[in-house]
């Protein structure tokens, strides 16, 4: 009788005993997954320029950024506010051309010109000729310094400082009262970088985002900008 009732409270205690948990990865492991993730990224470069003749892998010939000029042409996106007290913001659509003289292997002087066009919401006016939307267009021409940063074989970062004036057309003769900024001249700023990414010696694919500096009112006020396109690099310095 002594002997059933332990078994009996045996198997009591066995079934009410909970699962056991699962045992978390060893840190061994998770050490050796990260070494060789950490090793995979390292060697990449390595395979990459070892097949870049057969697998067409990164530019053929070796960039070594010794260019005096450099030209730019691509598509720009800016976000914008067309009025001190518009409630909402637009959107503007244009393109960009720049071009650089680069006085040693990582300073260069740059003339920027971009043109923006975009709608805007205005405020409701008997006078406007679209009361709920009107067509805003930019000007804006720009000069500063690029310096470039970390380089190698496939990409460079650049970044650049520009500064200059932007001619607004924001209303025409009979859209007054909308809330719109007068048709002005005004100082605007460009702050940003670029990264651009090699296919041969002298041509790059860009990616620049710029953070846009404007004073159309009473303050300074700040927008972004995001602009991609395609570099031309040329000229023996």
């Amino acid at each position: 009788m002594l002997r059933l009732k332990t078994k009996g409270r045996t198997g009591i205690a066995l079934r009410s005993c909970p699962a056991p948990a699962a045992r978390p990865v060893p840190v061994t492991l998770l050490a050796a997954l990260l070494s060789t993730a950490l090793f995979l990224l390292a060697s990449a470069p390595l395979s990459a320029q070892a097949t870049r003749s057969g697998g067409k892998i990164g530019p053929e010939a070796p960039v070594t950024y010794d260019n005096r000029y450099e030209v730019y042409g691509g598509v720009n996106l800016m976000n914008f506010q067309a009025g001190q007290d518009l409630p909402k913001r637009m959107n503007l659509g244009g393109g960009e051309l720049a071009a650089t003289y680069w006085l040693t292997g990582h300073l260069g002087v740059t003339g920027d010109y971009r043109y923006e066009a975009g709608t805007t919401p205005v405020f409701p006016s008997p006078g406007s000729t679209n009361p709920s939307r009107e067509l805003v267009t930019m000007n804006i021409g720009m000069a500063g310094v690029q310096y470039r940063g970390p380089k190698n074989h496939y990409a460079a970062i650049n970044y650049h400082a520009y500064a200059g004036v932007d001619s607004g057309v924001f209303h025409g003769p009979s859209d007054f009262n909308v809330g719109l900024y007068d048709n002005t001249i005004k100082p605007i700023a460009a702050l940003g970088g670029s990264l651009d990414y090699n296919r041969s010696k002298n041509i790059a694919i860009r990616l620049q985002p710029d953070l846009i500096l404007e004073h159309f009112g009473t303050e300074t006020r700040e927008f972004f900008s995001l602009s991609g396109g395609v570099i031309y690099r040329f000229g023996q310095r």
